[in-house]
């Protein structure tokens, strides 16, 4: 229920805060890679999406490799696209990134062979993909901050990604030391399966979240005023402050 009850708020939590944007405009260089660093750290689909792929990670050369795969990924289209001034409506965007956490809890519960019946798709491609699809989620933010005629612009966008990657070990770090400490508990499956079923209803609920906002910004969903009273010249009245009526 308080999962619920403040998820609104949190469906928001990493959108553009206004004391970022005095920064940015009043800032420099530096504070551009802070503001990556600070948007890495609270995003956090991103860092749900991290924690699954680091979930059964136990070899440094293969935390390597898929995070390698993820930061290339998100770097190529934060770059790209903030350069290029692409972008899309947020909520879509961060609706798309809400399946990716669903989908790595769901991976990690070898939902393809079990309920699917099928192999999951290769991994390391997969994490690329969704690098992408989270850079692009990165550079709408980005482009909140920063104008397309801004000269030094090349500049402030790899600023800002060396931010992201400081704040993304930052946070690896910390779930590295968290994971290895859950393995080493007799519960381990038991946090393995409470963990990874937590991604994806956390993953699917944001989605829902997200789709929401969405509906209510592009007013596909409209608010409807109360009926208003029978109008007098149609014959309807009413004695001494008493029910309207007509005869």
């Amino acid at each position: 229920m308080l999962i619920v009850a403040f998820m609104p708020g949190i469906a928001a939590a990493h959108d553009v805060s206004e004391e970022a944007r005095i920064r940015m405009s009043e800032g420099g260089y530096l504070d551009y890679m802070w503001t990556g660093a600070e948007h890495m750290l609270t995003g956090y689909d991103h860092l749900l999406f991290l924690l699954g792929v680091m979930f059964f990670l136990s070899r440094f050369i293969d935390i390597f490799k898929f995070v390698t795969a993820f930061t290339i990924g998100h770097t190529i289209t934060l770059t790209f696209a903030t350069f290029a001034g692409i972008t899309a409506n947020h909520y879509l965007i961060d609706a798309v990134i809400a399946v990716t956490v669903a989908y790595k809890g769901f991976e990690n519960l070898n939902g393809f062979p079990r309920w699917i019946g099928t192999a999951a798709p290769n991994l390391l491609v997969m994490v690329f993909i969704f690098g992408l699809i989270h850079g692009f989620g990165l550079s709408a933010r980005l482009q909140d901050l920063t104008l397309a005629s801004d000269p030094d612009l090349l500049a402030k966008i790899l600023l800002f990604n060396v931010g992201v990657e400081a704040g993304q070990i930052a946070a690896l770090v910390v779930m590295g030391f968290a994971i290895q400490a859950w393995r080493q508990v007799d519960f381990w499956p038991v946090i393995s399966r409470v963990v990874n079923a937590g991604l994806i209803f956390t993953g699917m609920l944001l989605l829902l979240f997200q789709l929401h906002g969405y509906i209510h910004e592009a007013g596909l969903i409209h608010e409807h005023a109360p009926a208003s009273e029978p109008a007098a010249d149609e014959g309807w009245h009413s004695h001494d402050g008493g029910p309207l009526h007509r005869h």
